[in-house]
């Protein structure tokens, strides 16, 4: 009250003074604002109230760590121990907390340092903790809502049981490889009992592989006559002397061995067989190991080889030369000469390590001289036990696995091409037919002499080569109209004999030879004709970029059994009978690099100007859609040699004896109109369409798309022929022709596409309906129109 009495009173004070309300307000603003900031400052904190945090429940904690072969302590930021568990208890006690451990002098200092480690990173290892003849692999984890205590686990190290490991080779693939062999391998105990055997032991001991001798004394087993010769007991004097290889099996890296008391490896193999092969009677050294190891794994179809700690190569069997492609030089001096100079460093390094540190396996990726664009794997293991220390290599043959790959690969991309040749192809006939059209259209009103006659005609000859080079991209990705007939090939290349010596020209050589009773085979004669001019034509230009102009062409057919396909080892032509054309050149050849994109669209090694690169790519595109088969085969410099493969056909029994000819059926002309439903989603091939039908005196109604076409005939229009475009958005052609046929089943049909007439005949399995390819004419859609308004009446 006292303080809300002053401020009045100031305000008061201030009004009489000043007389002026402005400032008196300013005042009272001021008053306010610094009565504000002083009870902000000046208001009591609110009471913070602690975190309490639940304490741990350490039963909790001790049931999730029970762990029976591990010891798990848990001790906090003072080195309190605060949890433990019975495996811990049962080594340490619980009276000690990490690092200060009833443990050696030097464990303690590298506990010590992983404790502060731990600490310090999170986490930390300690290798070997030793006391008392027990060793320990100790590790710490920071861990905690604060990271405030250590998780200390502690793994006892075993040392390990080399003849426990041994065992189980013995009684599986080891053991069977060593019996097919010849060698008769066995574990024995220091006092002379059986503690495994291979089952070709049991099998020479007792002449049954499969009883069980463990724990029968070795020696009653085997015998020795009056010359210290030892064979089997079973088989009596007829015995063949044995040569026994000892080796007892110890662990390599426990320090010096103690052979007296350790268990031993040993190996029985007839005198004179792998390895004794080389050593007599005694076997000395080791020089019997590489002549048995090459026994051994000589017949093996994996690639191995074995190369000394010094890098040189000691053997290698058969498979491993071929996966090198080493088969015909043989082996190198070197395991590095295999691979290219940048793997040689690497090699080297991983052989050395191999064959001085434990025995252990591993791979590397290398690349091999003969296919450096292919890293291969390299599986590497250290031998012991055979003399002196050695790396076993180990090579699988990829040859085939990489060619297969490559032809999925080549496969995959000539299927895409060809999918996106043929879609460009299609849309862009539709241009084709608008650009076409319209010249006609326009011609219709321009005579010659006209200033504009000239200048249409020329873009109606361009239009027409940009046809053809759509019907090529279509033949490429075959999808072209064939009209395929049974043809001997023989006649078909002397028909176009006399055009190939005019285009190979004088100064070049063409010879033509072919086979006895050849096959016929099933194709279109005009386009295999181009398939031999477009071959012919690749042949003389290789010859002419020799320089000299000089060479020769051979155009050969030849007969292709099945055998003959068998032998060819390829597994891409299928077995059968063939009839194959060879065009052979002495031309410069082909770079190998671009043997594999030559039968892709576009692509071609000639200079700029001289090609389109859609030679070889129809060729591919013919061939392919007539059931056959091509491959080129090239040499830098010395010629390219493509090979056609087409299938022969076998006529059917009933087909054998040749059909009557039909009587040609005469020509009708259709001179009336008629009603005709056009169905085209182009609006520029629609528009065109329409022009050149109704100027041919037809009455055209038009749709845009097949469900405006259907729904027309279903509000009740009638007309003579429906003429629609195929591949429509929302509803395409075949399925607008299926309902309407439901309505009117004799209503006739035209369908227009760019794709071939074969193929679409199969895809949409509409009877009685008729095709136009596009592009087409002014002068065609109504010819067509007219020929089937015709037939149908």
């Amino acid at each position: 009250m006292l303080l809300g009495g002053a401020l009045l009173l100031s305000l008061g004070l201030v009004w009489l003074v000043s007389g002026s309300v402005v400032l008196t307000g300013g005042f009272a603003a001021g008053l306010l604002a610094l009565g504000g900031l002083g009870w902000i400052l000046l208001r009591p904190k609110p009471e913070e109230r602690e975190i309490e945090y639940a304490l741990p429940d350490w039963s909790v904690t001790v049931a999730a760590i029970e762990q029976g072969d591990v010891a798990v302590g848990i001790v906090d930021r003072a080195g309190r121990l605060v949890c433990a568990n019975s495996r811990y208890e049962a080594w340490f006690g619980m009276q000690s907390a990490p690092p200060r451990l009833p443990v050696d002098p030097g464990s303690l200092d590298r506990l010590a340092k992983t404790g502060r480690a731990a600490w310090r990173d999170g986490a930390a290892v300690a290798d070997v903790i030793e006391s008392q003849g027990q060793r320990w692999k100790a590790a710490a984890l920071r861990a905690g809502r604060g990271d405030d205590y250590l998780v200390w686990t502690f793994s006892a190290l075993v040392d390990p049981d080399p003849v426990a490991a041994l065992v189980p080779y013995l009684d599986g693939k080891l053991g069977r490889a060593l019996s097919q062999a010849g060698i008769a391998a066995a574990i024995v105990d220091p006092d002379g009992t059986l503690r495994a055997h291979s089952a070709g032991f049991a099998q020479r001991a007792t002449g049954d592989g499969a009883v069980l001798l463990t724990g029968k004394p070795f020696t009653t087993l085997l015998q020795q006559d009056e010359r210290d010769r030892i064979s089997w007991a079973r088989e009596g004097k007829r015995g063949a002397p044995l040569t026994m290889y000892y080796l007892p099996v110890t662990d390599p890296d426990a320090g010096a061995p103690d052979y007296a008391n350790a268990p031993s490896l040993m190996l029985l193999v007839d005198q004179g067989v792998g390895l004794g092969a080389g050593a007599g009677a005694g076997g000395e050294g080791g020089s019997a190991t590489v002549p048995h190891l090459e026994a051994l794994l000589g017949q093996l179809p994996l690639g191995l080889a074995m190369a000394d700690r010094d890098g040189r190569l000691l053997f290698a069997n058969p498979a491993f030369l071929r996966a090198a492609g080493r088969e015909e030089q043989g082996a190198p001096t070197y395991p590095t000469d295999l691979v290219v100079q940048e793997d040689k460093g690497p090699l080297s390094d991983a052989i050395r390590r191999f064959a001085q540190g434990p025995a252990a396996t591993g791979d590397i990726a290398v690349r091999l001289k003969h296919q450096p664009e292919d890293p291969v794997s390299l599986s590497l293991a250290g031998v012991r036990g055979l003399g002196e220390a050695a790396v076993l290599l180990g090579l699988t043959d990829s040859t085939e696995e990489t060619r297969l790959k490559r032809q999925v690969a080549q496969a995959t991309k000539m299927q895409a091409v060809g999918q996106l040749a043929g879609g460009v192809a299609h849309d862009f006939n539709n241009v084709l037919t608008a650009i076409l059209g319209t010249c006609d259209l326009m011609l219709l009103r321009h005579t010659p002499g006209d200033s504009d006659y000239d200048d249409i005609q020329q873009i109606r000859a361009n239009s027409n080569r940009a046809a053809s080079l759509t019907r090529q991209l279509l033949a490429f990705s075959r999808q072209q109209t064939l009209r395929p007939e049974v043809l001997q090939l023989p006649d078909v290349v002397s028909d176009v004999s006399h055009l190939l010596k005019r285009l190979i020209g004088e100064k070049i050589q063409l010879t033509v030879t072919h086979d006895r009773d050849l096959g016929p085979v099933r194709a279109d004669p005009t386009q295999l004709e181009q398939v031999i001019v477009n071959l012919a034509v690749n042949a003389r230009d290789a010859v002419l970029a020799r320089g000299d102009g000089v060479g020769k062409v051979t155009l050969a057919t030849r007969k292709i059994g099945a055998a003959d396909v068998r032998a060819m080892q390829g597994g891409i032509m299928p077995m059968g009978d063939y009839t194959a054309l060879v065009v052979q050149d002495t031309g410069t050849g082909i770079a190998p690099d671009h043997l594999g994109k030559i039968f892709e669209p576009f692509f071609t090694t000639k200079d700029q100007g001289k090609g389109t690169g859609l030679g070889l790519s129809t060729v591919y595109g013919i061939v392919k859609q007539s059931g056959g088969f091509i491959f080129a085969d090239s040499e830098v410099n010395k010629g390219t040699t493509f090979t056609v493969y087409l299938p022969v056909h076998h006529a059917s029994a009933h087909s054998e004896a040749p059909e009557p000819q039909a009587k040609p059926q005469p020509q009708i002309e259709w001179s009336g109109g008629g009603r005709v439903l056009l169905v085209e989603d182009e609006d520029m091939v629609r528009a065109v369409a329409e022009r050149a039908l109704t100027r041919a005196g037809y009455t055209v109604t038009t749709a845009s798309d097949g469900d405006i076409g259907l729904e027309i005939v279903e509000n009740g229009g009638e007309f003579d022929m429906v003429v629609s475009d195929v591949v429509m958005p929302a509803m395409d052609g075949p399925t607008m022709i299926r309902a309407i046929r439901k309505l009117r089943p004799d209503l006739p049909v035209l369908f227009m596409s760019g794709y071939a007439e074969e193929q679409l005949r199969k895809e949409i399995d509409i009877a009685d309906v008729h095709f136009l390819p596009k592009p087409f004419s002014v002068q065609q859609i109504g010819d067509k129109v007219g020929t089937v308004l015709a037939q149908s009446k």
